[in-house]
């Protein structure tokens, strides 16, 4: 016995020498299987198990547990089902719901949004999650992708919804807002509602039709460009969303903070319904804080937090404290963490287990960094392969396309390459589309990928791997721009910006020159505090790191990045307003090769770059 065990250690260490992946690749292997097999199981089942059932479950089990705390105020389990009970009870008296309906929500971050869902869910009714920043002709365009008859407002946008009241009245749509009272004419007060019904539990046959091929919820993708289009999430998909908590270890016992918005897939999807999957404690945040932020972790004794886009630097640019790593959080789950800040962020506020993943709202595959590699978003598994097939493939960043071969297929690239993510559309990993949307809908298909008659779903995004098979984000499609005749990655000229002494943040971007194909670099930046532009460092850096088709050509200074509501970096207006002193009242500078330096980009300069008589090799390179 004692030589086995022996051996087994021995064996075990030869492992992880031979490969070091080797224990966290067999327990994301294990995690993975357990989530596959409990999906199975709720496919099997009659009637379907629902995300409402799991909760139902813990109610049952856990009534006492606190499920969400918000501010001061604790609501259990118990209490959450009994509010949802109300509000559903509510709905079926005065708004004449029926299983099937869709209702549209425009709520901020707080309780009532989440009892909401739990409602609608037990009257057989899906959710449209409606970003409360938006107005007008764009909250129109969201309301209208997914069909709603009903919306529910809060108070605070109530100004909102009577800027399109006159349509939505057209439309006959109901519309709700949560108050005790309104005078305004085709507008309904809610919370009065509320508080006068039954907290007595709903009925299972009112959603007693609903699969888990039917739509749970419709979350708009928040694209930097473009209008919003409606995802349509189904029951089955939000099953597999909420499971990534499992899949990175989150227990039952833990308390996860949300601070990102609930309209959105990882606050809401991933969030709320990972919370529920495991049966754990929410932490519910109006908005995202950044000075709040490690407060609330230790007063709520928070132990997951969640991130997205930029918020992991901005914590990161927040002055130092001593108490900095003085809190209980153990694992950071989310996407879009550049490898400065991640060390960056480790280093100051502790060993914080970082889940860096991949995925889109309505994409067919994920990835996710189990192994804990700085900037990779996943490593290539054979087991997660075979199950969900997916190539990076050539792509023609000129024609906006996939490069295909004289048969008409498309070319995988070779490892180090940048190719274009395409996964294979299956019974297993099905794409549902946008809601009302079948022109955009069919643009994310690719048919014919490698044989004839199959069907892949175009992410949009572009990946390499490592000689480990690490994979490494690189950057969206039509975030890189063809300079010179080479293709430029935008994140990685922002990573190397960002890595000068002065500069806090960089977002570039590709800018047409008359004269001139393709598009040349442009950053617009953001100093680090009480540091000023220095011309000639920067243009050393630049030359020093980028490669000369890389190095921006022109530079804008800001006082801060516009991001979208998730955190990601706005380029359409910065492209849009290029480089014209006339528009832009920033400075502006353009790089010049004859001076070793970035000098002022004046008007008689602009106008000489434009006539093609800029004597210095500014755009030579």
């Amino acid at each position: 016995m004692f030589w086995f065990i022996v051996s087994a250690i021995l064996l075990l260490f030869a492992l992880r020498f031979r490969y070091p992946y080797f224990i966290k690749e067999a327990t994301y292997a294990r995690r993975i299987a357990i989530a596959i097999y409990r999906t199975t199981k709720y496919l099997k089942s009659k009637p379907p198990y629902t995300l409402l059932d799991r909760f139902l479950d813990s109610v049952r089990k856990n009534p006492r547990k606190a499920f969400i705390r918000f501010q001061d105020e604790t609501y259990s389990y118990a209490q959450t089902d009994k509010q949802s009970n109300k509000i559903a009870r509510s709905l079926l008296k005065h708004a004449d719901l029926h299983e099937g309906d869709t209702v549209a929500l425009l709520l901020g971050n707080e309780p009532v949004f989440l009892w909401m869902w739990l409602a609608l869910a037990k009257i057989g009714c899906s959710a449209a999650l409606l970003n409360h920043n938006i107005r007008s002709k764009s909250l129109l365009h969201c309301f209208s992708c997914c069909g709603a008859t009903v919306l529910i407002a809060g108070a605070e946008l109530q100004d909102a919804v009577e800027e399109v009241l006159p349509a939505l009245r057209e439309q006959g749509i109901s519309v709700y807002i949560l108050t005790d009272h309104v005078t305004t004419e085709g507008l309904e007060s809610l919370t009065d509602k509320i508080a006068q019904a039954s907290d007595e539990p709903i009925p299972a046959d009112l959603r007693a039709n609903i699969t888990l091929s039917s739509p749970a919820v419709y979350i708009y993708t928040s694209g930097t460009t473009g209008l919003p289009k409606a995802a349509v999430i189904a029951q089955l998909r939000l099953w597999a969303i909420a499971s990534l908590f499992s899949i990175c270890g989150v227990k039952s016992d833990d308390v996860v903070y949300i601070c990102l918005p609930l309209y959105h897939s990882a606050g809401f999807a991933i969030g709320f319904g990972g919370a529920i999957e495991r049966g754990a404690t929410v932490v519910l945040k109006s908005k995202f804080s950044s000075s709040q932020f490690w407060d609330d972790c230790r007063k709520y004794n928070v132990t997951v937090i969640q991130y997205i886009g930029e918020t992991m630097r901005y914590l990161c640019n927040t002055p130092k404290r001593v108490s900095d790593q003085v809190h209980n959080v153990r694992m950071a789950i989310g996407n879009g963490i550049r490898p400065e800040v991640w060390r960056t962020f480790i280093s100051r506020f502790g060993n914080i287990d970082i889940k860096e993943f991949y995925g889109s709202t309505e994409g067919t595959l994920g990835f996710l960094n189990y192994a804990g590699k700085m900037g990779a978003i996943g490593r290539v598994n054979f087991f997660h392969k075979k199950l969900y097939p997916y190539a990076l493939v050539k792509f023609d960043q000129e024609h906006d396309e996939p490069v295909r071969n004289a048969d008409g297929f498309c070319i995988e690239v070779a490892k180090g390459e940048t190719g274009l993510l395409v996964s294979k559309i299956t019974q297993k990993a099905q794409f549902a589309g946008y809601a009302r949307d079948p022109k955009q809908t069919e643009k994310k298909k690719l048919y014919n990928v490698f044989e004839k008659g199959d069907v892949y779903f175009n992410s949009g995004d572009l990946f390499r791997t490592d000689h480990e098979n690490f994979i490494y984000f690189q950057d969206r499609v039509g975030d890189t721009f063809r300079w010179k005749g080479e293709n430029v990655s935008t994140n990685e000229v922002s990573d190397i910006l960002t890595m000068a002494t002065s500069i806090e943040e960089a977002n570039t971007y590709g800018v047409t020159v008359s004269g001139y194909e393709g598009r040349t670099g442009m950053a617009t930046i953001i100093l680090k505090k009480d540091h000023q532009f220095e011309p000639e460092v920067i243009f050393s850096h630049v030359t020093t790191y980028l490669p000369s088709y890389a190095r921006p050509r022109f530079i804008r200074i800001q006082d801060c990045l516009a991001v979208t509501c998730t955190f990601k970096q706005l380029k359409g207006k910065l492209v849009e307003e290029g480089f014209n002193p006339a528009v832009i009242t920033d400075p502006l500078f353009v790089l010049d090769e004859t001076v070793k330096s970035y000098r002022p980009l004046t008007r008689d300069t602009y106008q000489s770059i434009l006539d093609e008589t800029l004597p210095s090799s500014s755009l030579k390179g």
